[in-house]
């Protein structure tokens, strides 16, 4: 989640009205639904902008939001504050080592370029850790194909510039294998940047789950979007990952986070066996 240096206590009252006003917004942006249990982060992400544009009153940053030119550029900046942020490399193990199964088999199925697309990448982290376990792979297993690319896609244009400049706290990146360390990273004081060959092998891009419709993304050998859904309406999921389903190539893979999707089906693809992770493959 982003941290908010201001205090609730120190933001104007959050009223029922408005509260609804800024959930229907959400929602009909962004497709996110923002619970009563996250009213305090709303207001708190609200008021802190407000003060720096110097709004006291949420329903009038409402209407100037939804008003003109001015109001369009200010959601796009809105948008870094109210959007979920929290991400880490290899977050999920579980899934990791599915998607490693996979990629491992994958490699000898085609002889084209792998194309991986990392959906919600937020700071990156999800999308690099795709690409240096991809990278890893094929100097072991493949002799056949030497090139790949991941794809991260967020709607925080914030944590896309974060993405891109692939520079980390230590704190982030010393968890890691010290071997991955050592080949995928060059150390800086206080922080660790991501080295110059892996991130030829990966672009960000922003892009709006809500319009995947227009997304240019097709004949994806593997799609990862993990801890992005339960932020949305279960049917708006469902729409979501049919979307995603139709952008895979043959005997690509989807991954999900476990519970995220649940009674989904499509006739094209077949869960892969297994408890702790989640994950479809279309048929070939």
């Amino acid at each position: 989640m982003v941290t908010q240096s201001a205090s609730v206590h120190q933001a104007p009252e959050l009223s029922d009205r408005a509260f609804f006003t800024w959930q229907e917004l959400l929602e009909e942006r962004l497709g996110l639904q923002l619970s009563e249990q996250r009213r305090s982060f709303l207001k708190t992400s609200l008021a802190i902008r407000m003060r720096e544009l110097g709004f006291t009153d949420y329903l009038d940053y409402y209407r100037y939001i939804r008003s003109g030119d001015a109001g369009l550029i200010e959601w796009n900046c809105l948008i870094d504050r109210v959007t979920v942020q929290e991400t880490r490399f290899f977050r999920d193990p579980a899934a990791f080592a599915l998607t490693r199964d996979f990629l491992t088999r994958r490699v000898h199925e085609v002889t084209r370029p792998l194309s991986i697309w990392s959906v919600g990448c937020s700071t990156g982290e999800e999308t690099y850790s795709l690409a240096m376990m991809t990278a890893d792979l094929l100097r072991r297993e493949s002799d056949q194909i030497r090139h790949f690319g991941v794809t991260g896609t967020d709607v925080s244009s914030r944590a896309l510039e974060t993405a891109r400049q692939g520079v980390y706290p230590a704190r982030r990146v010393e968890m890691l294998d010290k071997r991955l360390i050592e080949r995928f990273f060059s150390p800086q004081v206080g922080q660790y940047r991501v080295a110059p060959a892996l991130q030829e092998r990966v672009c960000f891009t922003r892009l709006n789950v809500l319009e995947l419709a227009r997304s240019p993304m097709k004949e994806l050998d593997l799609i990862y979007c993990q801890n992005m859904l339960i932020y949305f309406r279960k049917w708006r999921r469902k729409e979501i990952v049919s979307e995603l389903a139709k952008r895979l190539a043959k005997g690509g893979m989807l991954v999900l986070g476990l519970g995220e999707v649940v009674d989904w089906k499509m006739p094209e693809l077949t869960r892969v066996p297994g408890e702790r992770a989640l994950a479809y493959l279309k048929h070939k």
